[in-house]
Parts: structure tokens; sequence; C-alpha cells
């Protein structure tokens, strides 16, 4: 299992890669492999400023739709457009290519409560 150790994990099952006053937010590679096929991402909280722990939007496989948790608090500044055409890049690449938002953090302390890849292992029992 994919678990990079420069990236930041929630219990949720979402990846945060910070640089600078920005987050780059998915789900990470156990998160995709449970769900199974994802067939849709939706997100329409772009613009919109939220807290953490807030939902940003859904990601929908083949048997069930899973909301996505903000990581951090922060204004959703882009979202990856591709994914409306292409979801499956979350399943193949859910590191990369398969990146959902990124926000504008607006507390960088609350990095500080997010789990380490070892933390994240230790989680989900990897």
């Amino acid at each position: 299992m994919n678990i990079p150790a420069d990236l930041k994990y929630t219990k949720d099952h979402e990846w945060v890669k910070i640089e600078g006053e920005t987050a780059t937010v998915g789900i990470t590679d156990f998160a995709q492999k449970e769900l199974g096929d994802i067939v849709y991402v939706e997100v329409e909280t772009l613009d919109q400023s939220l807290s953490k722990d807030e939902v940003f939007g859904t990601v929908e496989a083949v048997k069930t739709v899973s909301d996505l948790f903000l990581p951090l608090s922060g204004e959703i500044v882009a979202f990856n457009d591709e994914l409306e055409s292409t979801p499956e890049k979350v399943n193949s690449d859910p590191y990369g290519e398969g990146w959902m938002v990124k926000v504008k953090i607006n507390n960088p302390a609350e990095a500080d409560e997010l789990l380490s890849s070892e933390q994240y292992k230790e989680l989900i029992g990897a």
C-alpha cells in the first residue's frame, strides 16, 4: 500500500500536501481501494471558506457514496477539473493526478493535528 511519508493524513482517509499557504487534498490509496471503482467526484464548495472537518464534496463509487471532509480550515481555491471526465484518476493515481482540491489555509496550526504516515499506517493496520 502506498502511503507517502511527505504527506499528512486524516482519520477519514484524506491526504494533505502543504506547500506554503496552500494545501492540496485528496483521498488515500487505502480509501480508493476500499471504495472500489470511482465513477464521480463532486465538489460544489469552490471559492467557499469552510472549517476543518466540514464536508467539501463527495466521491461516488459503483456501490457507495462517501463524504469528503476538509482536513484544514480555509478557502477552496481550486478543484481538479480533470476528475469530471476521468474520475478513475483517483483510483490510478490518488496522490498525483487524482488530487481533488487546493485550499488556502486559514490556520496553519491545525496541521499539527494531522497524522504522520506512520500514524496513518497504524490506523489502517498497514
